[in-house]
């Protein structure tokens, strides 16, 4: 049964980064280590670009799994950062779960390592809540192929959406109008082949 169009809007999402950390990230097997990194950094972006209420999360970051990889915690300063003591599912720690609320907003932008665990876990909790919750697949990472799909389709049942980063940020900006130049600079900086797009618009708007 096909469901509504839920439509992503920059007024009413908020993102969150759950366990992006260093120990974590060495597992990440689904997708090429560097095209990975570059994902996580563009949802970082297009949060900061739209505005968007943006909470931090990790798991026991003084064991194996590591502390929160720096450029997120360089790029949010001021964001809500929550060092889980020992919960797994994020949602089970009341600080974040307070923080989510206190963002006011009902869309939430998941993005986390290891996609089964990590990111379905709150994702799907979330949805019992209540939210609209939207998954950035490119920018969450796993062992491989078949624990992600097992994770998608999980989360998929319950309700949630799953997005590309690109995807988020062209329906959340919904209209070229609004800025040409910014947005594609974002795209340029992460998108090598966007980057000759903007070029090549740069020459003939002259």
């Amino acid at each position: 049964m096909s469901k509504p169009y839920a439509r992503l809007d920059k007024n009413q999402a908020a993102v969150l980064f759950v366990d992006h950390q260093t120990g974590l990230l060495s597992l990440v097997r689904d997708i090429d280590p560097d095209k990975f990194k570059n994902n996580v950094l563009a949802l970082a972006d297009l949060a900061q670009y739209f505005k968007l209420p943006t909470i931090l999360t990790t798991s026991f970051e003084n064991g194996p799994n590591g502390p929160l990889v720096p450029e997120l915690k360089a790029q949010f300063p001021e964001a809500p950062y929550i060092p889980r003591p020992g919960q797994i599912n994020a949602w089970d720690n009341e600080e974040f779960v307070q923080a989510v609320k206190a963002s006011g907003r009902k869309q939430l932008i998941i993005a986390g390592v290891v996609t089964e665990v990590c990111v379905a876990f709150p994702a799907l909790a979330a949805l019992e809540e209540g939210f609209e919750v939207f998954v950035v697949t490119d920018a969450s990472g796993t062992f491989n192929e078949l624990t992600r799909h097992s994770a998608w389709d999980r989360m998929t049942a319950a309700g949630a959406q799953l997005m590309t980063w690109f995807g988020v940020a062209c329906e959340l900006h919904r209209d070229w109008r609004n800025d040409v130049q910014g947005l594609g600079t974002l795209f340029s900086n992460h998108i090598p082949d966007y980057r000759n797009l903007m070029t090549s618009y740069s020459q003939l708007a002259k």
